[in-house]
């Protein structure tokens, strides 16, 4: 997760276990507008075998979606939207589940948004990132979303996703970690995905080992964090077990921090209030 740092510096923050793993979080937003409920990621999912649970000490619940959904009286075919910032199998696992040996989508009603250069990338990924794209089990459920007309093809390197009754719902590309991955934003928010996972990753170099080009990583970090912190954008953190955002601020030196982080210590859905977040950072 830490790249080239050395173990000494990130383990403080992230102590290991004996095998070398550290917890970490897997972290969704939902968004509720007046005639939406759109998801960005869906997770994990729950149709591992043992042996991949073993090997990424994989902690939680039969349907993981369902159930976080559960909790403020939702199902999976409330969803009108799912945006998926990549495809790697902890962020769009979530999108299916098993009946009868076979792949179903777990959101038949909803519209997918999903960058089209990189779900091609996806499907003849090169060998050191192959591992990460399950699409023997998503490639059917998006072909029959698209067959369906519920496919949004994203193209460009930024552009809208959606227009929403507060406004315009935007995406910005990186592709360091992985080809066209989307960071969804607004006015309020940004989710940050794999390019900066935790708030332990904001310093520049501090890139992971998974990424597939970790200078180009960095470059795209830079450019994000300046529009983060000019914008006063809420970071979300898709993978940080402890807070799930913060502001994000560059110091006297331009050395960027985060600043007011906010937490869900008891992994819980969140809502946001973005006005009150950004009336304390302002004092």
């Amino acid at each position: 997760m830490f790249g080239i740092i050395p173990k000494p510096l990130w383990e403080k923050s992230s102590p290991p276990d004996e095998k070398n793993r550290i917890d970490l979080a897997l972290r969704l937003i939902l968004i509720v507008d007046e005639k939406r409920k759109i998801l960005i990621d869906t997770g994990i999912g729950d149709y591992h075998d043992q042996k991949f649970i073993g090997n990424f000490d994989i902690r939680g619940q039969v349907a993981p979606v369902d159930e976080a959904l559960k909790e403020i009286g939702l199902t999976s075919t409330d969803i009108t939207d799912v945006i998926f910032s990549h495809l790697h199998f902890d962020h769009a696992g979530g999108m299916l589940k098993i009946e009868n040996g076979n792949s179903v989508s777990n959101f038949p009603n909803a519209t997918f948004h999903i960058h089209k250069k990189h779900y091609e990338y996806g499907l003849m990924p090169n060998a050191r990132d192959a591992g990460s794209f399950h699409s023997h089990h998503y490639a059917s459920i998006i072909k029959e979303h698209e067959a369906n007309n519920k496919v949004n093809w994203l193209s460009e390197n930024a552009g809208i996703i959606m227009i929403l009754s507060t406004g315009e719902l935007r995406y910005v590309c990186s592709h360091g970690h992985t080809p066209y991955m989307i960071h969804p934003f607004n006015d309020n928010f940004i989710y940050l995905a794999d390019l900066i996972p935790t708030s332990n990753h904001i310093k520049l170099p501090w890139v992971m080992g998974y990424d597939m080009n970790p200078a180009i990583s960095t470059e795209n970090k830079s450019k994000l964090l300046s529009l983060i912190s000019e914008r006063k954008l809420l970071a979300i953190y898709e993978h940080d077990p402890i807070f799930y955002g913060s502001f994000i601020l560059a110091d006297s030196k331009g050395r960027y921090e985060a600043v007011s982080k906010q937490s869900d210590p008891e992994k819980k859905c969140v809502p946001i209030d973005y006005s009150l977040l950004l009336k304390n950072l302002l004092g």
